[in-house]
């Protein structure tokens, strides 16, 4: 193997590891608040990968400031974590992991869509806007097979409520701008999310946990704790230092394909054919949505 395929190797596999824990993620959610109350699972998440992460960030021997502008980053960030994560929680009751999965793939489009009215950083080519009609109309013909499936609007509303948040999370880091390497700035998110997820405890201390729950549920806590709040979290931001954003966000296009076949291989859940040609509908959208970019991408690759 030659010197310059050895890192092509590394960053493929830590792409291909990106993308099965996110589309793993929904569904060890969905385990893991199957015996426990949701909110509990998110406390305990959180407390969890925060010990992790202190313990990760004094291995590598990494700092985590304390001044305001990185305070003020932190909370920023646990914008992503209790506040996108609680309102899935909640969707998991709701919802199937498959669903779950194609929703938040809608994600960079509620993005885009946020840059190009409200803030005005962005600029929505024709395509895009024609990708995001057909996505809709691809959810909406889904809804409509509810009778069929397991979709609940509380749940899609709730799931959309979970993505405004991560998308808001996203712009005000970027516009914190706080000198933070990816480590310092996710152990602070954690610790902060957890510390709010304290104020919780009032509302569920009535469900606290009374006994050992079973295999999936445990499954589910690890999962979420290590893979999906450390794991992914590390591999995303090695990623997008090193990848065109558009690249990165191909994920969006293949983790909710990946996330229904894990769906149904795994806990048995059951899609419609009409549900299917939907979800194919929105897919389909939201590959019209990136398309120009992965264009400009290719163009600008090949031109070098």
């Amino acid at each position: 193997m030659s010197s310059h395929s050895s890192p092509l190797v590394v960053t493929t596999s830590i792409y291909v590891l990106l993308v099965l824990v996110w589309a793993t993620t929904p569904l060890a959610i969905v385990w893991s608040v199957e015996e426990v109350h949701p909110m509990w699972v998110l406390l305990i998440r959180y407390f969890g990968a925060s010990i992790i992460a202190l313990f990760i960030l004094k291995v590598r021997n990494d700092p985590l400031p304390f001044d305001q502008i990185s305070l003020k980053s932190y909370v920023a960030g646990s914008l992503n974590l209790i506040g996108a994560q609680l309102f899935i929680y909640l969707a998991a009751n709701y919802l199937t992991s498959g669903l779950m999965a194609l929703l938040f793939g809608f994600s960079p489009l509620v993005a885009g869509l946020i840059g190009h009215v409200i803030l005005k950083t962005q600029r929505l080519a024709w395509l895009q806007w024609l990708g995001m009609a057909v996505a809709v109309l691809g959810l909406v013909y889904v809804f409509a097979d509810s009778a069929d499936s397991k979709v609940n609007p509380i749940g899609i509303g709730l799931m959309f409520i979970s993505i405004v948040s991560y998308i808001s999370s996203i712009f005000w880091v970027k516009q914190i701008n706080a000198p933070l390497n990816p480590m310092s700035q996710a152990t602070g998110s954690l610790v902060v999310s957890a510390l709010a997820s304290l104020g919780l405890l009032p509302f569920i201390w009535q469900h606290v946990p009374t006994q050992i729950p079973g295999t999936h549920t445990i499954v589910g806590f690890v999962f979420t704790m290590t893979m999906s709040s450390i794991v992914a979290m590390l591999c995303y931001f090695w990623l997008i230092k090193r990848l065109n954003a558009s690249t990165v966000s191909l994920t969006n296009v293949m983790t909710p394909i990946i996330a229904l076949i894990l769906g149904a291989l795994l806990n048995h859940e059951h899609i419609s054919m009409n549900a299917v040609f939907g979800i194919a509908v929105v897919m389909f959208g939201i590959v019209m949505y990136f398309w120009k970019e992965w264009i400009l991408m290719y163009k600008a690759k090949h031109m070098r």
